[in-house]
């Protein structure tokens, strides 16, 4: 069974056990979370949401809060002297997948 989820601005498909990692959400190691937009649900038939499918969650624990690798973002306008280097770390929450209630 499958399911896909809406967290973040971004969609994920997801079974149970696995190990995503999303935008950051609010909670400790440990801590139970719950993602609600399940937009559809895979197994033996399909069920698909309207936008999302009615008393359907997905829930899981998260592992770790951290930041991802650096990103050089690099501004350049030539024969004009002008250039400017900025760099970018983005904040994720590490879940792993305990159960899809559909």
């Amino acid at each position: 069974m499958y399911a896909i989820i809406a967290t973040g601005g971004k969609q994920y498909k997801v079974s149970e056990g696995d190990v995503i990692c999303v935008e950051k959400l609010e909670g400790a190691e440990g801590d139970a979370v719950t993602f609600d937009q399940v937009l559809a649900v895979g197994g033996d038939t399909l069920k698909v949401g309207d936008p999302t499918v009615a008393s359907a969650s997905v829930s899981g624990k998260v592992l770790e809060q951290g930041k991802g690798k650096k990103v050089i973002v690099y501004k350049y306008k030539a024969k004009s002297g002008y250039h400017k280097k900025n760099g970018h770390r983005q904040f994720y929450t590490k879940v792993q997948i305990d159960k899809i209630n559909a």
